[in-house]
């Protein structure tokens, strides 16, 4: 038990992923963290992007978050984050198609707080993008 470390990852709807992990990969505020087992005790904001858990068997589950909050503790590691998506769930042609329409509202904000809603929404789009081409790359 020592050489692994509990994974919670939360969205707002679900559990998306709880289970031991021997390391865990994410997109930290100041860039990539890495977390092993008896981490030091850390709360922190994430960044969209991908979480990757490596799990005891050696095989990595990927899971795409909209930011969020990390919670590390010696023997636990919670991610919390409003939009959590599995990486093997993760739709490509969905992603861009969104993006598109996010473009497109951006070009059409009439107010600062409409290019603010586009811009974030764009950012999240073109992280959820390029956690699913990481884990597709990894596949």
């Amino acid at each position: 038990m020592a050489n692994t470390i509990h994974v919670n990852v939360v969205s707002a709807e679900e559990s998306i992923f709880s289970g031991d992990a021997t390391f865990v990969a994410l997109p930290g505020e100041a860039g990539e963290l890495g977390i092993y087992p008896r981490h030091t005790p850390l709360i922190t904001r994430i960044k969209p992007g991908a979480v990757r858990i490596r799990k005891e068997d050696g095989k990595e589950e990927f899971v795409f978050v909209a930011g969020g909050i990390l919670e590390v503790q010696p023997q636990t590691v919670t991610v919390l984050s409003d939009t959590a998506i599995r990486g093997k769930d993760l739709d490509e042609a969905k992603a861009s198609e969104a993006r598109k329409k996010a473009e497109e509202a951006l070009k059409n904000a009439k107010s600062e707080i409409d290019v603010a809603h586009a811009t974030s929404e764009l950012a999240v789009l073109a992280a959820e993008l390029a956690a699913l081409r990481k884990f597709r790359h990894k596949r």
